[in-house]
Protein backbone atom coordinates (compact mmCIF):
# COMPACT_ATOMS: atom_id res chain seq x y z
CA UNK A 1 0.00 0.00 0.00
CA UNK A 2 1.49 3.36 -0.99
CA UNK A 3 1.00 6.39 1.25
CA UNK A 4 1.33 9.81 -0.37
CA UNK A 5 3.01 12.45 1.75
CA UNK A 6 2.20 15.97 0.58
CA UNK A 7 4.30 19.03 1.20
CA UNK A 8 7.60 17.23 1.78
CA UNK A 9 10.19 18.17 -0.80
CA UNK A 10 11.88 15.24 -2.48
CA UNK A 11 9.53 12.59 -1.04
CA UNK A 12 6.47 11.52 -2.96
CA UNK A 13 5.41 8.28 -1.31
CA UNK A 14 6.24 5.73 1.35
CA UNK A 15 5.62 2.01 1.05
CA UNK A 16 3.69 0.55 3.99
CA UNK A 17 2.64 -2.99 4.88
CA UNK A 18 -0.69 -4.13 6.25
CA UNK A 19 -4.17 -2.80 5.60
CA UNK A 20 -5.22 0.76 6.41
CA UNK A 21 -8.62 1.22 8.03
CA UNK A 22 -10.43 3.40 10.54
CA UNK A 23 -9.20 1.08 13.33
CA UNK A 24 -5.49 0.99 12.38
CA UNK A 25 -2.63 3.49 12.48
CA UNK A 26 0.66 3.80 10.61
CA UNK A 27 3.56 2.85 12.89
CA UNK A 28 7.06 4.27 12.67
CA UNK A 29 8.21 1.13 10.83
CA UNK A 30 5.65 1.86 8.08
CA UNK A 31 3.26 -0.93 9.04
CA UNK A 32 -0.47 -0.50 9.61
CA UNK A 33 -1.31 -1.85 13.08
CA UNK A 34 -4.14 -2.17 15.56
CA UNK A 35 -3.83 0.10 18.60
CA UNK A 36 -3.25 -1.52 21.99
CA UNK A 37 -1.73 -4.96 21.64
CA UNK A 38 1.02 -5.86 24.08
CA UNK A 39 0.58 -4.57 27.60
CA UNK A 40 -3.19 -4.16 27.40
CA UNK A 41 -4.99 -5.21 30.60
CA UNK A 42 -7.62 -7.81 29.68
CA UNK A 43 -9.11 -8.62 33.09
CA UNK A 44 -8.57 -7.81 36.76
CA UNK A 45 -9.56 -9.94 39.76
CA UNK A 46 -9.02 -9.36 43.47
CA UNK A 47 -9.50 -11.11 46.80
CA UNK A 48 -9.53 -9.17 50.06
CA UNK A 49 -8.85 -10.36 53.61
CA UNK A 50 -10.19 -8.17 56.41
CA UNK A 51 -10.17 -10.65 59.30
CA UNK A 52 -7.12 -11.94 61.18
CA UNK A 53 -5.19 -15.19 60.90
CA UNK A 54 -2.56 -16.76 63.14
CA UNK A 55 -0.38 -19.80 62.52
CA UNK A 56 2.64 -21.54 64.07
CA UNK A 57 3.13 -23.95 61.16
CA UNK A 58 6.78 -24.54 60.26
CA UNK A 59 5.74 -25.43 56.70
CA UNK A 60 3.86 -23.16 54.32
CA UNK A 61 0.08 -22.95 54.74
CA UNK A 62 -2.52 -21.03 52.76
CA UNK A 63 -3.61 -17.71 54.21
CA UNK A 64 -7.42 -17.83 54.14
CA UNK A 65 -9.12 -15.41 51.71
CA UNK A 66 -5.82 -14.66 49.96
CA UNK A 67 -6.69 -16.78 46.92
CA UNK A 68 -7.83 -15.72 43.45
CA UNK A 69 -8.46 -17.74 40.26
CA UNK A 70 -8.02 -16.33 36.76
CA UNK A 71 -8.51 -17.97 33.35
CA UNK A 72 -6.20 -16.39 30.76
CA UNK A 73 -7.70 -15.78 27.32
CA UNK A 74 -4.44 -16.70 25.54
CA UNK A 75 -1.42 -18.88 26.27
CA UNK A 76 0.80 -15.89 25.47
CA UNK A 77 -0.79 -13.70 28.13
CA UNK A 78 1.16 -12.69 31.22
CA UNK A 79 -0.43 -12.46 34.66
CA UNK A 80 0.61 -9.60 36.91
CA UNK A 81 0.29 -10.82 40.50
CA UNK A 82 0.24 -8.10 43.13
CA UNK A 83 -0.26 -8.74 46.80
CA UNK A 84 0.05 -6.58 49.85
CA UNK A 85 0.02 -8.41 53.14
CA UNK A 86 -0.27 -6.82 56.57
CA UNK A 87 1.58 -9.11 58.93
CA UNK A 88 3.39 -9.46 62.21
CA UNK A 89 5.58 -12.18 63.65
CA UNK A 90 6.93 -13.25 67.02
CA UNK A 91 10.10 -14.43 65.27
CA UNK A 92 11.22 -15.24 61.72
CA UNK A 93 8.37 -15.85 59.25
CA UNK A 94 8.29 -16.33 55.48
CA UNK A 95 5.74 -15.34 52.84
CA UNK A 96 5.37 -16.60 49.28
CA UNK A 97 2.92 -16.86 46.39
CA UNK A 98 2.09 -20.15 44.69
CA UNK A 99 0.05 -21.03 41.62
CA UNK A 100 -2.01 -24.12 40.86
CA UNK A 101 -2.77 -25.28 37.31
CA UNK A 102 -4.59 -28.56 36.79
CA UNK A 103 -3.81 -29.84 40.27
CA UNK A 104 -0.09 -29.00 40.16
CA UNK A 105 1.12 -26.31 42.57
CA UNK A 106 4.41 -24.45 42.09
CA UNK A 107 6.10 -21.48 43.73
CA UNK A 108 5.94 -18.09 42.02
CA UNK A 109 9.25 -16.19 41.92
CA UNK A 110 11.00 -17.34 45.08
CA UNK A 111 14.72 -17.00 45.77
CA UNK A 112 17.22 -19.58 44.56
CA UNK A 113 17.93 -22.68 46.64
CA UNK A 114 20.81 -22.04 49.06
CA UNK A 115 21.59 -24.58 51.77
CA UNK A 116 18.89 -24.78 54.46
CA UNK A 117 17.51 -21.33 53.71
CA UNK A 118 13.75 -21.07 53.13
CA UNK A 119 12.76 -20.03 49.61
CA UNK A 120 10.16 -17.26 49.70
CA UNK A 121 9.09 -13.84 48.34
CA UNK A 122 9.50 -12.03 51.67
CA UNK A 123 10.72 -12.49 55.23
CA UNK A 124 8.86 -11.03 58.20
CA UNK A 125 10.59 -10.26 61.46
CA UNK A 126 8.76 -7.81 63.71
CA UNK A 127 9.43 -9.26 67.17
CA UNK A 128 5.97 -8.42 68.46
CA UNK A 129 5.37 -5.11 66.71
CA UNK A 130 3.39 -4.68 63.53
CA UNK A 131 1.54 -5.31 61.43
CA UNK A 132 3.99 -4.35 58.71
CA UNK A 133 3.44 -4.35 54.94
CA UNK A 134 4.86 -6.96 52.61
CA UNK A 135 4.28 -5.71 49.06
CA UNK A 136 5.08 -8.05 46.17
CA UNK A 137 4.63 -7.68 42.40
CA UNK A 138 5.30 -10.61 40.06
CA UNK A 139 4.83 -10.84 36.29
CA UNK A 140 4.07 -14.51 35.75
CA UNK A 141 3.84 -16.51 32.49
CA UNK A 142 1.37 -19.35 33.16
CA UNK A 143 1.33 -20.39 29.45
CA UNK A 144 -2.21 -21.75 29.62
CA UNK A 145 -5.86 -20.97 28.95
CA UNK A 146 -6.90 -23.17 31.87
CA UNK A 147 -7.84 -21.74 35.26
CA UNK A 148 -4.85 -20.59 37.32
CA UNK A 149 -5.24 -20.20 41.08
CA UNK A 150 -2.84 -17.88 42.89
CA UNK A 151 -2.49 -18.07 46.68
CA UNK A 152 -0.40 -16.38 49.35
CA UNK A 153 1.13 -18.66 51.97
CA UNK A 154 3.11 -18.18 55.17
CA UNK A 155 5.32 -20.30 57.42
CA UNK A 156 7.40 -20.15 60.62
CA UNK A 157 10.54 -22.05 59.58
CA UNK A 158 12.36 -20.96 62.75
CA UNK A 159 10.21 -22.83 65.26
CA UNK A 160 6.64 -23.97 65.90
CA UNK A 161 6.91 -22.09 69.19
CA UNK A 162 6.55 -18.82 67.27
CA UNK A 163 3.71 -17.32 65.26
CA UNK A 164 2.86 -15.40 62.11
CA UNK A 165 0.01 -12.92 62.46
CA UNK A 166 -1.98 -11.65 59.49
CA UNK A 167 -3.80 -8.29 59.73
CA UNK A 168 -2.72 -7.89 63.35
CA UNK A 169 0.33 -7.66 65.58
CA UNK A 170 1.46 -10.12 68.23
CA UNK A 171 -0.07 -7.99 70.94
CA UNK A 172 -3.53 -8.82 72.28
CA UNK A 173 -3.90 -5.46 74.03
CA UNK A 174 -7.09 -3.57 73.18
CA UNK A 175 -5.53 -0.20 72.40
CA UNK A 176 -6.32 2.28 69.61
CA UNK A 177 -2.73 2.13 68.35
CA UNK A 178 -2.85 -1.67 67.95
CA UNK A 179 -4.58 -1.64 64.56
CA UNK A 180 -6.53 -4.23 62.63
CA UNK A 181 -5.65 -3.99 58.95
CA UNK A 182 -6.57 -5.61 55.61
CA UNK A 183 -4.66 -7.49 52.92
CA UNK A 184 -5.32 -8.05 49.21
CA UNK A 185 -4.18 -10.14 46.27
CA UNK A 186 -4.85 -8.79 42.77
CA UNK A 187 -4.20 -10.53 39.46
CA UNK A 188 -4.31 -8.89 36.03
CA UNK A 189 -4.15 -10.61 32.66
CA UNK A 190 -1.78 -8.66 30.42
CA UNK A 191 -1.83 -9.15 26.64
CA UNK A 192 1.51 -10.22 25.16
Amino acid sequence: MAVTIKGTEGVSKVEATGTPSSSTFLRGDYAWAEPGGGGKILQVLQATKTDTFTTSSTTFVDIPNMTVTITPSSTSSKVLVFYQLQSGASAHSAIKAVKTIGGTTTDVLVGDADGNRTRANQKIYTNGWGPNSAVVQILDSPNTTSAVTYKVQCANPYSASYYTYINRSQSTADYAYDVRSSSTITVMEVAA
